[in-house]
This record gives structure tokens, sequence and C-alpha cells, in this order.
């Protein structure tokens, strides 16, 4: 082994800013909205849905359907961007890092 090398030493720092970070996303959010912002959906950066928002001129007893709809896609990409936000924030952690076995959202 070379002197001043220790891979468990470099794993347990990797895993702490990991860990670090991951905690950190929990706090961070994205937007996303559909139908021209009548429904607006928060998700933070542990794929968590926070809030939504419906407009009321949206909500129409005749036409359940589309808001259906508008939620899903407002969920659907606020989803997407809160794992890009993941896997940019975690990418930054492992510089590059492709060791087997581990799977980082956004490295490989």
């Amino acid at each position: 082994m070379v002197k001043g090398f220790n891979p468990m030493q470099q794993v347990k720092a990797l895993q702490d800013k990991m860990a670090k970070v991951q905690a950190e996303l929990a706090a961070r959010t994205v937007e996303s909205s559909a139908g021209g912002g009548m429904v607006t959906v928060v998700v933070n950066g542990r794929q968590e849905v926070v809030s939504i928002k419906i407009e009321p001129q949206v909500v129409d007893p005749n036409d359940i359907d589309m808001l259906q709809d508008l939620v899903v896609a407002a969920v659907n990409d606020g989803l997407r961007q809160s794992q890009e936000l993941m896997a940019s924030e975690m990418g930054k952690i492992a510089g590059g890092l492709n060791i087997p076995g581990l799977k980082i959202p956004g490295l490989f």
C-alpha cells in the first residue's frame, strides 16, 4: 500500500460527503407547472412532492380527466427536475469516480 493512501478512509469520506449532500437536497426544491400554471407542484431533492397548488378555474366537475392529466404532468416534470438536481449534486462529489458496483445517479 502506498504510504498515506488509505482507501477505506477515502470511502468513508465520500460516504460522509454523500450523506451531507443528501441532507442538503432534502431542503432544496424545484417547481414545475402544467396547463400554463394552472397546476403547480413543488418537489424536494429527495423526490418527495412537497406541495401541489391547483388554480380554482381549472376545477371543472365535467372535465376531471383534464385536471388529473395536468396534475400527473406537473408531478412527473417536478420529479424529473428533482432527479436531475440530485444527479448534478452527487456528480460533483464523486468527481468522475467510476467504481464498479457503485451506482450514483447521473454518473454512469
